[in-house]
């Protein structure tokens, strides 16, 4: 996977990015987990998400946040994390200006940092949070929530609580117009260690599910690939007739 400079407010942001696949592929942009307390672009969760959304064909973007690894500058206190977050999404975007679709993916702090960057960027289409950190942090500012997506959350989580982010996904399920699918990894604590591949089945499944076209897109799709069938049938009419 090519490593990939970008630049941020302030400075170099180091990332490791991967092309996908197609002409107008997906793209996602995946945000690690507090950079305080370990949390890299290399932690497993946020590898194992990078490695389901390549398998379904994104282009997909994880970096540093400032002051991590190879990035420059210091922690920002979550203010200059959601700025590094959205210069990184500048950048995959760029490159893919034609993609069909733009997902951020987040595991921690990560989520939290993607929620936020959710509100501000409405071309983002959809969301996976990971142990999105609803004891920690205040989603309030999900108000609303502008996005449909998938929450994923270990019922032994020793750090994010399983009630505290229950009480969030109950919060955006009353909201119109959106759809958060919350699925709960038994036996799984906050890192999901062990629970990596449960962890990864249900990422894909959500993938899979949210990606199929529309029955209206479907349709139209089909009456497509009828037509040059159709033009075959009229044209050997045609020379039937001729005959």
């Amino acid at each position: 996977m090519p490593e990939v400079l970008i630049n941020g407010a302030e400075g170099r942001l180091e990332g490791r990015y991967s092309p996908g696949k197609g002409e107008r592929r997906p793209v996602v942009l995946l945000l690690h987990p507090h950079p305080q307390h370990g949390g890299t672009m290399h932690n497993k969760v946020i590898y194992a998400l990078t490695q389901v959304f390549i398998r379904q064909g994104f282009a997909t973007l994880r970096f540093n946040f400032r002051g991590v690894g190879r990035s420059q500058g210091s922690f920002g206190r979550g203010e200059g994390e959601l700025t590094d977050a959205a210069s990184a999404l500048d950048w995959l975007q760029s490159i893919n200006a034609n993609a069909s679709q733009c997902w951020i993916a987040g595991f921690s702090f990560g989520a939290w940092i993607g929620m936020q960057l959710l509100m501000r960027r409405p071309e983002i289409d959809r969301f996976v949070a990971v142990a999105p950190p609803a004891n920690i942090f205040d989603f309030a500012f999900l108000a609303p929530c502008p996005s449909s997506g998938l929450i994923l959350q270990g019922d032994k989580d020793e750090v994010v609580p399983e009630e505290s982010v229950k009480k969030l996904v109950e919060k955006l399920g009353k909201q119109r117009d959106i759809e958060i699918d919350y699925r709960i990894i038994k036996g799984a604590n906050h890192f999901f260690t062990g629970k990596l591949d449960k962890l990864e089945a249900q990422t894909e499944d959500y993938i899979e599910t949210a990606m199929e076209p529309k029955p209206a897109e479907k349709e139209t799709r089909d009456k497509d690939k009828e037509k040059p069938a159709a033009k075959a049938g009229a044209r050997e009419k045609e020379k039937a007739g001729a005959k």
